[in-house]
Order: structure tokens, then C-alpha cells, then sequence
């Protein structure tokens, strides 16, 4: 029997996608050649303003509610938190961060994301603030690996999942569109940097960038938060934290990532004792205009792109994949800043 999607990868973005196509009632085939990807390693990290100018995601109000709302129902799928909700401390690293902080708590567009009552320096002196701080909220970080693992389990009991290393010269465009003998409607490529080497696909301006992750064990308890410096730490329990990330414009790995890691720590917490468990290294789908490839190709319409969304996947996935999905269903047009249509020009066939 012919299949409507077969999706190409199992990271976050095919992953998600896939469970969302098959909740609407489709037929789903994901291809995954079981390797490490950067969905695995992922923090997961989620917080609706960043950047030295504390700057809100855009679309974040459509965003957050639809990511939380999808992680809530994945754990009542599968009997376990992946999305924890912790506030974030933001340690400026200079007096004008602090100073773009006091205008944009005056602003009520940013006042639900900040908690001016949170004061998180009252006991341990464990925190370094010599250029103050803000508290965050609606924030928190998605267990990628182990939601990962869920669904994989979950594809395979419902004989949607091969592992297999994909090659596209398997794929048949005409007189149907199909892969080994399979029938499709539509072939989703969900394959994160891998895109570059993708036939139909790697005219699309990727930046690929590389980034490091440490796992650390530490003898005292850490404070209850996400802490961010310009580098973050993310406690996973009360003695172990994951700590990054470096960025590497060009993918690979950087001999002086740790050590860089663990200076950006020193200047966060007072903590002396601490051992490396872990040191993880993945290249996130980054784009030149920031903004995700999703789309049909301009040439071989059953050809679509679900890709590029870099380090904020865990926030982005879930609306986009509810935008994707009312699109091949439904017939709605997809946002206008994501569609490859943008970028159709320099298609070369």
C-alpha cells in the first residue's frame, strides 16, 4: 500500500513532524540511519529572549504555547517528562546589558517573560553578579535524547521506521515517486547539516555550525536555574549540570572548547570541584537569514524541506510542524518568512 510522507531523518524536525502527520490519521515511513545527530546532544534549551540585546523570539507568542502544549501531550503519550520548566538567570557580563535590561522591563511586551520578585541571591554565594542580573521565566530545556528514543519505539510499533543509511540515487521521481519499491505521496527531507549533500536540496544557504556540550558532575548543590552568561548551564539534577555551547562557524570541533566551557563556568559559580563526565559535539542546521527551510522544491513539487532550525529547534519544531502539516493537508499557505520560495531563484534544477 503507498504511504503519504516518507520523511528522511530522525532528529527533533522528523520526529515531530512524523508523530504530527500520523496523530492526523497519515501513513508515515521515517528513514534514520541510527547515528548520533544534533538533536540527540541538544540541551533542548528553550527562552523566549536572547542575545545581548535580550531580544524576544519572533512569533513567540504563537510558539511557546504550541511547543509546551505538544511536550505536554508527548509525555501523557509515553509516561514521562521531556519539557522541565525552570526560570533562567541571566548574569550580564557588562554594564549596557544591564542597561538595555531597565528598558525593556519598562516595556509590557517583554513584562511576561521577566520575574522581578525572584531574587536568587539570598543564601549560597555561589553566583557571580558584578553587573547585575535578571530573572527569565517560560523558560526551561527539552530531554531531546530520551523523547527521541520514545518516538523512535513508538514509529517501530506502529511499522513506521527503517534504519537505514539513505542514498538518493534509491529515490524515483517518475513514473512514480518512490524509495526501494515504496510508493509515496510526498518525501519529506528532515536530515539536519546532512542537507548540504542533499541533490535537490543544497543550493539553500546553509551555515552549518559546529558546537560543544559538557556534562558535569559537581560535589555542592546547584542553584534551582538555568544560568546564562553568554554561555549556559542547565542543571539536570541537584549534582550534575550541562554546560554550553561554543560556536563554530565552520563544523568542527574546536581543541579549545573545554577549556573555554570551563572558564565561562568559573565566571559563573563558585564551584571548584567538578569532573567531566561527558563532551559532546553536533553541528546545528543554522541559515543564512535565520529563518527555517520548509517548502516544496521549485521543480519536483512531492520533494519537500522541513531544516534549519538551528540551536532554538526545541521552541521552533512544533509550531512549524503544525504550519507544514495544515499545508500538505489543508492547502494553507506556509508563513512566508520560511517558505523556500524565498530562496527559489537560485535553484539550479
Amino acid at each position: 500500500m503507498p504511504i503519504d510522507f516518507l520523511i528522511i531523518g530522525q532528529g527533533l524536525a522528523g520526529s515531530l513532524l512524523a508523530y504530527e502527520l500520523m496523530q492526523r490519521g497519515c501513513r508515515v515511513l521515517v528513514v534514520d540511519n541510527g547515528l548520533e545527530n544534533a538533536s540527540r546532544i541538544a540541551a533542548g534549551l528553550i527562552n523566549p529572549v536572547t542575545g545581548m540585546r535580550l531580544v524576544k523570539t519572533p512569533y513567540i507568542e504563537q510558539l511557546l504555547p504550541v511547543a509546551t502544549a505538544f511536550f505536554q501531550h508527548l509525555a501523557k503519550e509515553f509516561g514521562q517528562v521531556f519539557y522541565h520548566e525552570k526560570k533562567l538567570l541571566r548574569i550580564f557580563k557588562n554594564p549596557g546589558e544591564n542597561e538595555t535590561f531597565a528598558k525593556r522591563r519598562l516595556n509590557p511586551e517583554y513584562s511576561p517573560f521577566f520575574d522581578e520578585t525572584d531574587n536568587p541571591f539570598q543564601s549560597d554565594g555561589l553566583l557571580h553578579p558584578p553587573h547585575g542580573f535578571a530573572v527569565q521565566k517560560q523558560t526551561g530545556y527539552l530531554s531531546t535524547r530520551p523523547l527521541l528514543e520514545n518516538l523512535k519505539q513508538f514509529f517501530i510499533n506502529h511499522d513506521a521506521y527503517v534504519q537505514t543509511v539513505l542514498s538518493y540515487q534509491d529515490i524515483e521521481l517518475s513514473p512514480r515517486l518512490q524509495w526501494r519499491g515504496i510508493q509515496c505521496r510526498r518525501i519529506i527531507f528532515c536530515e539536519g547539516h546532512w542537507v548540504a549533500q542533499n541533490p535537490w536540496f543544497s543550493w539553500l544557504p546553509l551555515q552549518p555550525a559546529g558546537g560543544e556540550i559538557l556534562t558535569l558532575n559537581f560535589e555542592k548543590i546547584l542553584p534551582d536555574y538555568i544560568i546564562n552568561n553568554g554561555h549556559w548551564l542547565i542543571p539536570t539534577t541537584p549534582n550534575q549540570a550541562r554546560l554550553g555551547a561554543t560556536y563554530q562557524a565552520m563544523p568542527q570541533s574546536n581543541p579549545n572548547g573545554q577549556a573555554a566551557l570551563l572558564s565561562s563556568l568559573a565566571a559563573m559559580l563558585s564551584i571548584r570541584h567538578t569532573t567531566v563526565q561527558s563532551h559532546d559535539y553536533g553541528i546545528r542546521p543554522c541559515t543564512l537569514d535565520k529563518q527555517p527551510f520548509i517548502g516544496h522544491h521549485p521543480a519536483y513539487n512531492a520533494l519537500l524541506i522541513f531544516n534549519g532550525f538551528g540551536s532554538k529547534g526545541s521552541l521552533l519544531i512544533p509550531w512549524y510542524c503544525r504550519c507544514l502539516a495544515d499545508h500538505l493537508l489543508h492547502r494553507r499557505a506556509l508563513p512566508s518568512h520560511c517558505d523556500i520560495n524565498r530562496y527559489a531563484a537560485h535553484c539550479s534544477g
